[in-house]
């Protein structure tokens, strides 16, 4: 079993949605993600979509494309981002599920996804974030939804901790601001030992130039990767 990760899948199987207009990479993109995924996933791989997965704003306009990543070769792991407006609670996304006999996708929702990978167990964390201080747009409204994704990072990494497992943490905004400063995301993080997270949400080949990989500082011991799937030439990337 191999583990990979690619966000920002952006479908829209139910109605016209072109994606082009945010660049020609764009053109047909969910064509490219199916040929390259079933190009490298095997049956037995775990992949991590962390959110936006759809522009759908109900679960019956996402029913469509969750078939379209239920088809796909791997298990799959899915959390929220900030266009996934069809999101709904634990409760109701288990009956979505069932009713449709969705057997290759685990919704993770204020949990963690506890796997072994070659004798070793890991946990997958996650949660949506949310913009930064220190952003230019940041204001006293987003103050209350940062502080409460903060409370969800935290919930899941909890339930994900165990001994020497191993987390692996995917948080749909980048977990620091557009000046890559401190925030309470990276403080979390370093506190819990996090080896390695995974973001998506960014765009475009000027804001992929300006994104963070790797550490904040020469002091971190977080590791951020970038895996919006334009970022990644929607290739899956692999973790494990």
């Amino acid at each position: 079993m191999s583990v990979y990760a690619i966000s920002d899948l952006h479908l829209a199987f139910f109605t016209e949605k072109p994606m082009d207009i945010f660049g020609e990479h764009w053109e047909d993109h969910a064509a490219k993600i199916k040929e390259n995924w079933t190009r490298v996933i095997r049956e037995d791989d775990l992949v991590v979509l962390p959110g936006d997965i759809s522009w759908a704003m109900t679960l019956d306009e996402f029913l469509s494309d969750i078939m379209f990543i239920e088809e796909l070769p791997g298990y799959k792991i899915i959390s929220k981002g900030n266009h996934d407006y069809w999101w709904q609670t634990a409760k109701k996304l288990r009956e979505f599920k069932n009713q449709h006999n969705i057997k290759t996708v685990t919704f993770l929702h204020n949990n963690a996804y506890i796997f072994e990978h070659e004798g070793k167990e890991y946990a997958i964390c996650a949660t949506r974030g949310w913009k930064c201080p220190g952003d230019s747009d940041f204001t006293q409204d987003d103050m209350k939804v940062y502080k409460r994704e903060m409370q969800r990072l935290e919930t899941s990494i909890k339930k994900g901790r165990n001994g020497d497992r191993e987390m692996l943490v995917f948080i749909h905004y980048p977990p620091f601001n557009n000046k890559k400063e401190e925030s309470g995301f990276t403080e979390i993080l370093e506190r819990y030992g996090i080896n390695r997270c995974f973001y998506g949400h960014l765009h475009g080949k000027m804001v992929h130039e300006k994104a963070l990989i790797g550490k904040l500082n020469d002091e971190s011991l977080t590791e951020y990767y970038l895996v919006s799937c334009d970022y990644l030439g929607f290739n899956p990337f692999k973790i494990l």
